[in-house]
């Protein structure tokens, strides 16, 4: 059963890259990237739970924060072309003001 689980895994994380490489836009590429660091994930916690290393699951752990970290940061970079925290214009506006 967990062979199968794994096949089913390893077939959606195909697919999933197969979206990736041929995604219209940047966007769905970006969610397909997120989508299969998902599924990586998912297949981490499968051979960690098959080998019996309960370790695997805080790797996973981690791996699934920056998986969530990235994808946040590529869409702000693309929708903003800037990673900065600070706004471009509040900070012109603060400036000339002063």
């Amino acid at each position: 059963m967990y062979v199968s689980a794994a096949v089913v895994v390893i077939v959606s994380l195909m697919l999933t890259l197969i979206r990736l490489l041929k995604g219209p836009t940047v966007f769905d590429r970006v969610v397909a990237a997120n989508a299969a660091g998902t599924i990586a994930l998912i297949l981490i916690v499968l051979i960690g739970f098959l080998t019996a290393r309960p370790e695997f699951l805080d790797i996973a752990i981690t791996y699934g924060l920056l998986n969530v970290i990235s994808t946040v940061a590529i869409l702000k970079f693309f929708k903003k072309q800037n990673l900065s925290a600070v706004d471009d214009k509040s900070l012109h506006g603060r400036n000339s003001n002063a």
